[in-house]
């Protein structure tokens, strides 16, 4: 068991920890650990167009400072493979995750999964796609541990790709858009695996609890992606709450900070405690 030392504050971080290596690609995990034992843990997937970012970058680190352990997670970007691959790699995540809670000492009696933009788009389709095979994947191998979680945070991230090819289709259809790199062709041309990658298409009555936060003024993913995902939770009778922060645009410390943080910090503090 891993034991971080109280007088040494850069032992709360593990950086590089391998996962899984489809293909030779070796996807790692930072860990942040709590100096509180058998801490509850949420699983961070960065965004960038699911062809940039890294987890280096984890908004969310803090958590380990109200008692949370926080594992910020790679995975395959467009330049690499094309979807499923990229929702199958977080899946891994969770798994080793899972296999390797001991070791490290940090709970995984409840999980949360969160992320911004593209990783938004995972941490909602992960949350919501719990017991779908296609979308389990075998990466990474430790297939005998669960890869469902127990809440989801959705900062800012798209939910329908189908919807998303009438709003935005520089985004979604022409050549060489984040989601056409992703869905490997146009969205209204793999409409199949468009709906497949679609968080929204996935939500059913056994999904964890939700809570969405989005920028009114956003226009890299426009609010009505969260607004439509929130109604299909509320119709499906799930417990959602989607913040929407007035003025604001696509990412920004004013999403995790001041009453947002208390806001994330409650959620979690209710859904996995």
């Amino acid at each position: 068991m891993f034991l971080p030392s109280a007088a040494d504050a850069e032992a709360t971080k593990i950086k590089d920890l391998e996962f899984a290596s489809p293909d030779g690609h070796s996807l790692k995990l930072d860990l942040y650990l709590s100096p509180q034992p058998d801490s509850p843990l949420l699983v961070w997937i960065h965004g960038g167009g699911w062809r940039a970012g890294s987890k280096a970058r984890c908004p969310v680190s803090w958590l380990t400072d109200e008692g949370f352990a926080v594992a910020s997670i790679s995975y395959r970007l467009t330049d690499k493979g094309t979807f499923p691959d990229q929702i199958h790699d977080c899946k891994a995540a969770v798994r080793w995750l899972r296999a390797n809670a001991d070791k490290y000492d940090y709970s995984v009696d409840r999980i949360a999964v969160a992320g911004s933009s593209a990783g938004g788009h995972l941490s909602a389709l992960l949350g919501t796609t719990g017991g779908v095979k296609v979308l389990e994947g075998n990466v990474g191998g430790n297939e005998d541990q669960s890869s469902r979680v127990d809440a989801i945070v959705d900062f800012f991230g798209p939910t329908d790709f189908v919807h998303r090819t009438k709003t935005q289709p520089h985004k979604t259809t022409e050549k060489g858009s984040p989601v056409s790199l992703l869905l490997g062709g146009p969205a209204d041309k793999k409409v199949k695996a468009a709906k497949l990658a679609s968080p929204i298409h996935h939500v059913s009555a056994d999904d964890p609890p939700l809570l969405i936060f989005h920028g009114t003024d956003d226009t890299t993913v426009l609010i009505a992606q969260s607004d439509r995902f929130a109604d299909a939770y509320r119709k499906a009778g799930l417990s959602v709450r989607c913040e929407k922060l007035d003025g604001a645009k696509h990412g920004g410390a004013v999403f995790y900070s001041g009453e947002q943080r208390k806001t994330l910090t409650e959620f979690l503090n209710k859904h996995l405690r």
